[in-house]
């Protein structure tokens, strides 16, 4: 029986894994382990970064520009998000940051076995939510439009849906000057 592309203790025990590692079958994915010769895309990242946790879990900001591929570099704590309809009881790790948020349609892409926000969202949220906008998120900004095809436009449209949204003018000001 073939293995799937993305493993974690579901499918088989720790320490099968890690010996499977040292054999040189897998490799290490932030909490999965793949199967070496298996092209990674975005549903394994989306998979190995959901690992054991809840089905409800999206990942979100800079976790979700690791699944995108928008950075090389998963974020520590990695950081998720529930849709607030979604009525999710969390456990809280020091390991991982959840927020409820209030998602449109099509701002949640699911990936077969992990969810993610959409390119267009995620760059919106890191140029939203983070206090200082690194070189690194600036980057990812940039390259989730590039990957998207979205530009400033498509930004100002999502940020419009709603009345009232904190942060809005920081976002914008940052996305005018990244695309």
């Amino acid at each position: 029986m073939p293995l799937p592309p993305v493993l974690t203790v579901r499918e088989l025990p720790a320490a099968e894994l890690h010996s499977m590692r040292l054999d040189g079958e897998l490799y290490p994915l932030a909490d999965g382990w793949c199967v070496i010769d298996e092209f990674e895309g975005p549903a394994h990242r989306a998979r190995a970064v959901r690992g054991e946790r809840s089905e409800r879990l999206i990942a979100e900001l800079g976790t979700a520009a690791w699944v995108w591929g928008a950075t090389p570099v998963l974020p520590h704590p990695t950081e998720f998000c529930v849709d607030l309809g979604a009525r999710a009881r969390l456990r809280v790790s020091p390991l991982v940051r959840v927020r409820e948020l209030v998602l449109d349609p099509g701002d949640r892409v699911d990936l077969g076995v992990g969810a993610v926000t959409s390119r267009v969202r995620t760059a919106v949220d890191l140029a939203r939510f983070r206090e200082r906008l690194s070189d690194e998120d600036a980057a990812s900004v940039i390259e989730l439009a590039r990957q998207g095809g979205f530009g400033l436009a498509e930004c100002r449209e999502l940020l419009n849906r709603r009345r009232n949204l904190s942060q809005k003018r920081r976002a914008l000001d940052r996305l005018a000057q990244l695309l």
